[in-house]
C-alpha cells in the first residue's frame, strides 16, 4: 500500500515509469506479435487474411465488453486500495473474477450456437472461400472467450494494485507462443486458418491459467484463492456493472459501428477489404502506447480518488496527457516509415499495398491533431464513475461521424477504404471537443464509488 503526505505526490516520476513502461511494452508488442500474425496469414492468401479481418472484428466486439467489465472491477480495486481498504478490494477483485466467467461462457455457448447464422447476416456478401474460412476461425476463436474474459479480469486486477510487470510477461510470452504456434500449423502443417486459429486459443488459455496463478500470492495487496468457492456479492456485483456496462455499450456500439462500416467495405471487393484489414492493423499500431499511458491513468487516478485526493487526479491526467500527445507523433511517423517494408514482407498484392499506404498517409498526418484529446481523459474520467457521459458522446459520434459519414461517402460517392478513416477523423475531432469540455467542467468528479479515505489535518 502506498502510504503518502499532503506534501508528496501519491506517484512520483518513477513509479509512473514502473507502472506505464510495462503497460506500454505489453500493447506494444501484443499489437506487433498481431502484425506478424496477419503477416503469417495473409501467406495463405488473400481469402484467409479477409476471413480473419472479418471474424476478428466480431471477436474484438466481444473483447471489448468482456475488457470493459474487467475494468469496472479494477476501478473499484484501485479506490479501495487508495482509500487503503484491502478487504474491500480483495471482495470487488472475488467479484470481478465471478462476474467475467458467467458472462464469457455464456457469450461462447451464444457464439458457438448462432455461429452459422451470424456470420451470414453480417458477411453475408462476401466470396465462399472468405465465407468458409470465417466459419473454420470463428469456431476456434470462440471457445477462447471464457479464457479471455478471465485473463483480463486477473491483469486489470494486478494493474489496479500498480504491478503491470506480470500481466506484461504474462502477455509477451503467450505472444510468442502465438506465433510459434502458427508457424508449426499454418506453414508445417499447413492447416491455414484453422492453424492460427488452434495456436490463439492455446495462448489465450496460458494467459487465464497464469494469471490466475499468480493472483494466489497473499503477500500483495490483493490476492484470491479458492475460486470455485466464490460466491456472488450483489452489491459489489452492482458497482462493477454501473462502471462496466455503460463502458461494455460504449465499446459493443463502438465495435458494431465499425462492423457496420467492415459490412460496406466488404463489398468493395477482396483488394479492399485486404487493404482495409492490413491498414486497421498498422492504426492500432500507431496506438497502442498511447493506449497503454491510458490504461495505466485508469489505476492513477482510482487509487488518487481513492485517497480523497481530487486535484492529483486533475493533474496527473493532464500530464498523462501530454505524454500521450508524445507517444502518438512517434508512433505514427515510425508506423509510417515502416508501412511499405510490412506490406512487402506480408505479401500483399499490389493494388491492395497501394490502397493501405494511401490510407496510412491519411492517419499519420490527422490521428496527432485529435486523437489524444478524444480518448486519454476519458480513461480518467471513467476511473472517477463518470462512464455514462462517455458512452453517450462515443456511441453518438460513432454513429453520426465515423459510421454515417463512411457509408455515404461509400455508397453515394463512390468512395474506396479511405471513407473509413475521413468518417474516423471527424468522430476523432468531434470526441476531442467534447470531452474537453466535460474535462474542464469537473462534473466528472462528482461521483462516489466508494467512501473516500479522509485526509488528515
Amino acid at each position: 500500500m502506498k502510504t503518502t503526505t499532503k506534501q508528496t505526490h501519491l506517484y512520483s516520476n518513477t513509479d509512473l515509469r514502473k507502472l506505464l513502461i510495462p503497460i506500454i511494452i505489453e500493447q506494444l508488442l501484443s499489437s506487433l506479435m498481431g502484425t506478424v500474425d496477419t503477416m503469417m496469414v495473409s501467406n495463405v492468401g488473400s481469402a484467409a487474411i479477409s476471413a480473419v479481418s472479418l471474424v476478428d472484428s466480431i471477436n474484438i466486439l466481444v473483447i471489448q465488453a468482456l475488457s470493459a467489465l474487467a475494468a469496472g472491477g479494477a476501478i473499484l480495486c484501485s479506490q479501495y486500495i487508495g482509500s487503503e481498504k484491502r478487504d474491500g478490494a480483495i471482495r470487488s477483485a472475488q467479484q470481478v473474477l465471478f462476474v467475467m466467467t458467467v458472462l464469457s461462457v455464456a457469450l461462447s455457448a451464444g457464439c458457438l450456437i448462432f455461429r452459422v447464422p451470424l456470420l451470414r447476416v453480417i458477411f453475408g456478401a462476401v466470396e465462399a472461400d472468405v465465407m468458409k474460412n470465417s466459419q473454420v476461425y470463428f469456431l476456434f476463436t470462440l471457445l477462447s472467450f471464457p479464457f479471455i474474459g478471465l485473463y483480463d479480469a486477473g491483469a486489470s486486477i494486478l494493474r489496479a494494485q500498480n504491478n503491470s510487470r506480470s500481466p506484461m510477461v504474462i502477455s509477451v510470452i503467450s505472444n510468442f507462443m502465438n506465433i510459434g504456434g502458427n508457424a508449426i500449423l499454418i506453414f508445417g502443417f499447413h492447416m491455414g486458418v484453422e492453424g492460427a486459429a488452434i495456436s490463439t486459443l492455446i495462448s489465450r488459455i496460458f494467459c487465464a491459467v497464469v494469471v490466475l496463478w499468480k493472483l494466489r500470492d497473499e503477500s500483495k495487496p490483493i490476492f484470491v484463492k479458492q475460486y470455485l468457492s466464490i460466491q456472488p456479492d450483489f452489491g459489489l456485483i452492482k458497482k462493477i456493472l454501473f462502471i462496466g456496462i455503460p463502458s461494455g455499450i460504449e465499446n459493443s456500439m463502438f465495435q458494431f459501428g465499425k462492423l457496420a462500416i467492415q459490412s460496406t467495405v466488404s463489398t468493395l471487393g477482396t483488394v479492399a477489404i485486404a487493404a482495409q484489414a492490413m491498414t486497421n492493423i498498422l492504426e492500432n499500431l500507431n496506438g497502442v502506447a498511447a493506449i497503454g499511458v491510458g490504461i495505466g491513468l485508469m489505476t492513477v487516478v482510482g487509487q488518487c480518488l481513492g485517497a480523497g485526493r481530487k486535484d492529483e487526479a486533475i493533474y496527473y491526467i493532464k500530464k498523462l496527457c501530454w505524454l500521450s500527445e508524445v507517444v502518438i507523433v512517434a508512433s505514427c511517423l515510425l508506423v509510417f516509415v515502416l508501412t511499405k517494408p510490412i506490406t512487402m514482407i506480408g505479401g500483399m498484392e499490389a493494388e491492395s499495398a497501394k490502397l493501405c499506404m494511401q490510407m496510412m498517409i491519411f492517419i499519420t498526418i490527422v490521428k496527432p491533431l485529435c486523437w489524444v484529446m478524444a480518448f486519454v481523459p476519458g480513461y480518467g474520467m471513467r476511473a472517477a464513475g463518470d462512464v455514462k457521459f462517455s458512452m453517450i458522446t462515443s456511441c453518438c459520434t460513432m454513429w453520426l461521424c465515423r459510421v454515417s459519414l463512411c457509408i455515404y461517402l461509400c455508397r453515394v460517392w463512390g468512395f474506396g477504404p479511405i471513407a473509413v478513416w475521413i468518417g474516423m477523423a471527424a468522430d476523432w475531432s468531434l470526441r476531442s471537443i467534447l470531452f474537453t469540455i466535460r474535462f474542464k467542467s469537473g462534473k466528472w468528479l462528482n461521483h462516489h464509488l466508494i467512501e473516500e479515505k479522509k485526509q488528515e489535518s
